[in-house]
């Protein structure tokens, strides 16, 4: 609950005018912290009884950046838009690199190399946002887990179908973004800087699957740790209804 107690600080410090601003309908979007080793053989839960889950290895010709964000460096263009292939249709993101450029650059180099095939829309929340930007492939989120970069200055703000970061706290943006579905201008204050809009297809970015509601222990969804760490194992054995990215693509 430390996490919680940090927003609720961080609502008291930007109050203006001698009162205090109404917190956000729910958590903010968050990264969980790395997860501990796990020293346990086997998982609690519903994943004990069930069936083998299919297993999820990373391709042999999948791109070196991957598994070495190093090599990822290209610099975006000044704007550019993202076909999002999903398990419910497609969407298209239009990037404005001006808007928040370092996240406009992370984001390119992250479509490029394909990070984000296979990856889930872990925590959607109605009337709220929907997040996503955990790997399915365990190596590449520990690959990926310390490669953070510089906050933007939050020039938008986060009204429906603004794409964002989700962070750790400040200048810890890596892989996980967030589709705003209500008006979540409040989070504009706590830094987080829209870097995006979806242009096309919000009806499909608003039927994602929604029926877990929001991440372990708060609610019934997946926890990032074990996601982190298991990648598309965990979720396919106890969240087999979550909606999928199948590709993204960098489109004229």
């Amino acid at each position: 609950m430390r996490w919680l107690s940090l927003l609720a600080v961080v609502a008291l410090t930007a109050a203006c005018s001698g009162s205090e601003p109404e917190a956000p309908p729910e958590p903010a979007p968050k990264e969980a912290p790395a997860p501990k080793p796990d020293t346990k053989a086997k998982s609690k839960g519903k994943a004990a009884d069930a069936a083998p889950a299919k297993e999820w290895k990373l391709p042999a010709d999948a791109n070196p950046a991957l598994t070495n964000p190093a090599l990822a460096t290209k610099e975006a263009p000044k704007e550019f838009k993202v076909k999002v292939s999903t398990t419910k249709g497609d969407f298209v993101i239009l990037v404005h690199k001006d808007w928040a450029p370092k996240g406009a650059d992370r984001f390119y180099n992250l479509v490029d190399i394909d990070f984000y095939d296979d990856a889930a829309f872990f925590r959607a929340i109605d009337g709220f946002m929907v997040q996503f930007g955990i790997s399915g492939y365990p190596e590449v989120n520990e690959a990926w887990k310390a490669s953070d970069i510089d906050d933007d200055p939050v020039k938008g703000s986060n009204t429906p179908g603004m794409v964002t970061f989700a962070t750790r706290g400040a200048n810890t943006r890596t892989t996980q973004l967030f589709v705003n579905y209500g008006n979540n201008a409040k989070l504009d204050g706590m830094g987080f800087a829209p870097f995006g809009e979806v242009v096309e297809g919000m009806d499909v970015v608003n039927s994602l699957y929604k029926g877990y509601g929001e991440g372990a222990p708060r609610g019934r969804g997946p926890r990032q740790g074990l996601l982190q760490k298991r990648g598309n194992v965990y979720l396919d054995a106890e969240f087999p209804k979550l909606s999928k990215i199948e590709s993204m693509e960098l489109v004229e």
